[in-house]
């Protein structure tokens, strides 16, 4: 797949390439919307975040400049909620894929929101 790639300034003024995706699948390996809410929406407002290849562990830049839809992956979407007016006012639409399973018994996960919470919630 190819991807429009952009010049930006980073964080410490340096001028890096940027890959700059319409759909950005975030959180796939890291849940987001649960757990990084704020840094999300912090980045978003610089215009940019990093990311680490994990095939080849390679430090990667994506720009949110031409961003029309985000995907989150997540298991409890609530901390993201307060936030989400924000992606409505910048015209970029979002849809969470929320997984529902449950390792209480086998002691797995254990910051994330019970069952029921996920499903009040959801």
């Amino acid at each position: 797949m190819i991807f429009d790639k952009i010049t930006i300034k980073n964080d410490f003024g340096m001028i890096v390439e940027a890959t700059a995706p319409v759909i950005i699948s975030a959180s796939r390996s890291t849940d987001i919307p649960a757990f990084y809410s704020k840094w999300f929406f912090n980045r978003l407002a610089k215009g940019y975040c990093a990311w680490y290849n994990p095939f080849n562990q390679q430090k990667m830049y994506i720009s949110f400049k031409n961003c029309k839809v985000i995907v989150f992956w997540t298991k409890n979407p609530k901390p993201i909620l307060p936030y989400l007016h924000i992606l409505d006012e910048m015209g970029i639409h979002y849809y969470f894929q929320v997984t529902l399973n449950d390792y209480v018994n086998e002691g797995f996960e254990p910051n994330v929101a019970s069952v029921e919470e996920r499903v009040e919630t959801f």
